[in-house]
């Protein structure tokens, strides 16, 4: 079987790692994924260095008439079961016959507004419950309307030497409690509720020095880097930029805290957890869906750094054997739900049964007329 992906993003954030991962992975399930992208974008770097063989197109806006049109050519030439599109620019530029033997499928992270930019697609794929539900809020039919979730990687490999080394790198005393976050550095992911909360903790818990380590990048860094100065917090955050190879460290921390106002999902979460670590997270409609307060993680209210303050200084005061608790539950619940295998398996079951239901429209408008 075989599918068309075409996404027209610049950047590379997580809803765009989540398409060279999902590609790759339907590639390396023996399900044919062609993927469509910008030439020079972050994603066509990404499957370049993976091996995949990508087709290019300009995607420059809603308007590009020339790649709506090569959309078309590509589908009458590859001949797809499906095309797949991620976000308003590709699927907006997608426009499928729905008497034609492919099925577009829109694939939506966010809660992205629908009118004129989704309403066309044939169906519809969310990757929360909360915007599936969103979506047929929206007017679009629920039988239509699909929920599969994300999977993340499998954890890299990290060597206690490179976390000893990485350690020494970032001047990070070898009996620090260390907490980590991954996030771009822009408004909703939170970063200064979190530099906010932090300046609320104690210097040394248990008698052990506290540390905060931050991977990322943005518009806001500067702003964020003038924010920690102010706080009091130059010598105990540790910046280390844009990291494509963050496992180090997850190694590294005690525990993983996603301070976002606003997650449709939360991929960090789940890759925390795929490294057997301890979550706390703030309430957004992503975190409520995947996060079992005191179970599988802990639950602060969004933006404000008093109480996320107050459940990492739970989560490292309480017993050991509580934090890995809730690592291994984080832990269960990827493996359970979200692995690369169901996440695959799910789109390929959905493939197979929405061409089966084009097929079997298309033969029934065939013999209509001679009934």
């Amino acid at each position: 079987m075989r599918s068309l992906h075409v996404i027209g993003s610049r950047q590379f954030g997580g809803a765009d790692q989540f398409y060279v991962r999902l590609v790759r992975a339907l590639n390396d399930s023996g399900h044919q994924a062609i993927p469509v992208c910008r030439p020079g974008s972050p994603v066509a770097r990404a499957l370049a260095t993976a091996g995949v063989a990508r087709r290019h197109l300009p995607l420059a806006s809603k308007w590009d008439l020339y790649s709506a049109w090569r959309i078309r050519r590509l589908v009458g030439e590859l001949r797809p079961e499906v095309v797949q599109t991620y976000m308003g620019r590709a699927t907006r530029l997608t426009r499928l016959s729905s008497a034609g033997p492919a099925v577009h499928l829109a694939r939506l992270g966010g809660y992205y507004k629908v009118r004129g930019y989704y309403e066309h697609a044939h169906a519809w794929v969310g990757n929360t419950r909360g915007l599936c539900d969103y979506l047929v809020a929206e007017g679009l039919p629920r039988e239509k309307v699909h929920l599969i979730g994300n999977f993340v990687d499998e954890p890299d490999p990290v060597s206690e030497e490179e976390v000893r080394g990485l350690r020494e790198r970032y001047a990070l005393p070898s009996d620090a409690l260390v907490l980590y976050s991954l996030a771009r550095f822009i408004d909703i992911k939170g970063i200064d509720d979190l530099l906010r909360a932090f300046a609320l903790l104690p210097a040394r818990l248990a008698s052990r020095p506290l540390a905060l380590v931050v991977s990322g990048d943005g518009p806001l860094r500067a702003d964020l880097h003038r924010l920690a100065a102010d706080l009091g917090l130059s010598d105990r955050v540790r910046w280390t930029g844009w990291q494509d190879r963050p496992g180090p460290f997850y190694r590294t921390a005690d525990l993983f805290v996603c301070p976002s106002r606003h997650e449709t999902l939360g991929n960090v979460i789940l890759e925390a957890w795929s490294y057997g670590k301890a979550v706390v997270s703030t309430d957004t409609p992503g975190a409520l869906e995947l996060v079992d307060d005191g179970r599988t993680g802990l639950l602060a209210a969004r933006g404000n750094p008093a109480t996320l303050a107050a459940r990492i200084e739970e989560a490292l005061r309480g017993p050991r054997e509580r934090l890995l608790a809730l690592a291994d539950a984080g832990k269960a619940r990827v493996l359970s739900e979200h692995s690369r295998h169901a996440i695959v398996s799910a789109y390929t079951e959905l493939y197979a049964r929405l061409s089966a239901d084009r097929r079997s429209t298309t033969a029934g408008a065939a013999v209509l007329p001679g009934a």
